[in-house]
């Protein structure tokens, strides 16, 4: 398949549910809003929300299932939307570029940008449970919030950005840094399967290959990240290279060195890829964006 094809085609998709789904910069709370929605729309790839309508394909067969799908998509890129916000923040990483824009807090200030954060953590927690949204069951919607939750929070995303901050300009063991990268960023990716695969029921075997596959796509994509950050221009990235081996990192090139990196990503994705075995022809874009989180350049 031509993943370029597919990820424009499904980039649109989750686009025009944003749209749908989020807050209208209007009334009282209309600077609030604002703030929120210039994150949320300042570009990206979706690909946490477009690994999740591939994961229901993968189970279904389907290539629309909008209505169970599209919500869970798009809370999920509210939560990465408001890690990124907090993420750029003077007291975290404290960069003033992201996609090629000025940062949140650059444009609203550091309250507003931890308040725009803040909205939109809380209001994808609001898609996740509003039963007029999708028709899943009580037990499924319960499991797809746990889910999101445990790979959001202090034991998946959050704890990992903690123990990334903490971290820094120390010397750390090989362990720490696999924790770091797979709770700080492969939490989330893994999640976005899993409730995809579970919101379009999914068997129990078919939720374990999926987790594997999540496990090892969402490691090899902060692989690369640390090697773009590495090795790409602040052009080519959209926000600023180099800083974090400017900031003492834990990433792996300063452990293992450009080339080891580059075939420890590889590896994580051929994991992914053989996870998949199970799965026909309707797991496809899973498998070409597995290949594409290898060879992306930013």
């Amino acid at each position: 398949m031509n993943i370029k094809t597919y990820l424009s085609n499904q980039k649109a998709v989750v686009e025009r549910a944003l749209e749908q789904y989020m807050l209208v910069a209007d009334g009282p709370f209309a600077a609030h809003f604002e703030a929120m929605r210039y994150s949320l729309f300042a570009g990206g790839k979706r690909l946490r929300p477009i690994l999740c309508l591939a994961a229901g394909q993968a189970v279904s067969g389907e290539t629309d299932n909008s209505e169970n799908l599209l919500p869970i998509a798009c809370a999920l890129e509210c939560i990465h939307t408001y890690s990124l916000i907090h993420d750029d923040l003077p007291a975290m990483d404290d960069d003033d570029l992201r996609r090629g824009k000025a940062t949140n807090h650059v444009l609203y200030g550091e309250a507003g940008a931890i308040l725009a954060g803040d909205g939109l953590l809380t209001y994808a927690f609001d898609l996740l449970s509003n039963e007029r949204l999708g028709n899943l069951d009580a037990a499924r919607r319960l499991k797809i919030i746990n889910i999101i939750a445990r790979a959001a929070g202090p034991e998946g995303m959050v704890g990992g950005q903690a123990l990334d901050i903490a971290s820094e300009n120390t010397s750390y063991p090989f362990e720490v840094l696999q924790t770091i990268h797979r709770n700080k960023t492969g939490a989330l990716i893994t999640g976005s399967i899993q409730a995809g695969a579970i919101a379009s029921h999914c068997s129990e075997d078919e939720l374990r290959q999926l987790t594997a596959y999540g496990d090892n796509v969402g490691l090899a994509f902060q692989i690369i990240d640390d090697l773009l950050d590495a090795t790409a221009t602040t052009e080519e990235l959209g926000k600023t290279a180099g800083s974090d081996e400017e900031r003492g990192k834990a990433t792996y090139p300063a452990y293992f060195g450009i080339e080891k990196t580059r075939s420890l990503a590889r590896q994580a994705v051929d994991r992914a890829l053989e996870s998949l075995t199970g799965f026909d022809n309707q797991a496809e874009p899973l498998r070409a964006l597995a290949r594409y989180i290898y060879t992306r350049g930013n």
